[in-house]
């Protein structure tokens, strides 16, 4: 279990959800993860925007999808920088595109959406009152994200242009695995099977050209993948990737779809 109070430049801090229909969407999750909801949307704005809380801590938001927002529903990651509009600057320079120019998120700071040459679109956040997620690494939370893609050697030069990623490699078969790594940062859990320092990983996209276009996918931590599995199902999701074993890691993970559409792992962390 982390509880957090702010994050360092460059490493993932917070995750959402815009969907068509927030308040369905925030039943489905509130039912899978017990999560308390509240919506935060000021009085005389339209849409919804769900602070979703574990044990009253902040752990990710639910919101009917603004204007000018991206079309296809997801869950976005975003990474705590010192200055928006000088990151998206870096993005365009290292080749990347701006999904969503810079806009102040009342007290949540400033905030962009980028995406990376591939397509894959993540979110850039500057920090206001609100400093992202305040509990993570448990069952229930935000864990860690990943980008699926087909161009990963462009990924690695875009991601250390933009936020001076380092990275890790593993051999997996005849591709391979990254694990993006923030210089000096300790973060994540003693137990787990990477090293702390490692903020986001990359994984290529199926060989076969079927499935989604580049993207990044987030990972929520839960104490039973295969109750929870059956819960999606149950609630009107669909399960992608049946739950297994990541073998020499004690970590169980399955692949799932909210009924809107927006896909999300779901792993055991070791010792449970």
């Amino acid at each position: 279990m982390s509880e957090r109070d702010g994050f360092a430049p460059g490493v993932p801090c917070w995750v959402d959800t815009w969907q068509p229909d927030a308040d369905a969407a925030m039943s489905f999750y509130t039912q899978l993860f017990g999560w308390e909801a509240e919506d935060t949307m000021p009085e005389g704005v339209e849409g919804k925007h769900y602070m979703c809380r574990l044990r009253g801590r902040d752990v990710a938001a639910i919101a009917s999808r603004p204007e000018g927002a991206p079309p296809v529903t997801a869950w976005t990651t975003y990474v705590w920088v010192d200055d928006v509009d000088a990151t998206v600057a870096k993005a365009r320079e290292a080749g990347g595109s701006v999904v969503k120019e810079p806009f102040d998120a009342l007290d949540g700071g400033r905030i962009a959406v980028i995406a990376d040459p591939a397509g894959a679109a993540l979110g850039i956040w500057q920090p206001g009152e609100h400093k992202g997620a305040q509990l993570v690494n448990e069952p229930s939370a935000y864990s860690m994200s990943a980008l699926m893609t087909n161009d990963p050697e462009g990924a690695k030069r875009f991601y250390n242009d933009v936020f001076g990623w380092g990275i890790e490699t593993f051999a997996m078969g005849e591709d391979e695995m990254v694990m993006w790594l923030v210089d000096g940062y300790i973060g994540g859990e003693p137990e787990q099977p990477v090293r702390r320092d490692v903020v986001a990983a990359m994984l290529p996209l199926s060989g076969d050209g079927v499935g989604p276009p580049p993207h990044w996918d987030v990972d929520f931590w839960i104490a039973d993948v295969d109750a929870a599995a059956a819960k999606v199902e149950e609630l009107g999701g669909r399960v992608l990737t049946p739950p297994y074993d990541i073998p020499g890691t004690g970590l169980r993970q399955g692949a799932f779809m909210d009924p809107q559409g927006a896909t999300f792992s779901l792993t055991r962390p070791p010792g449970l």
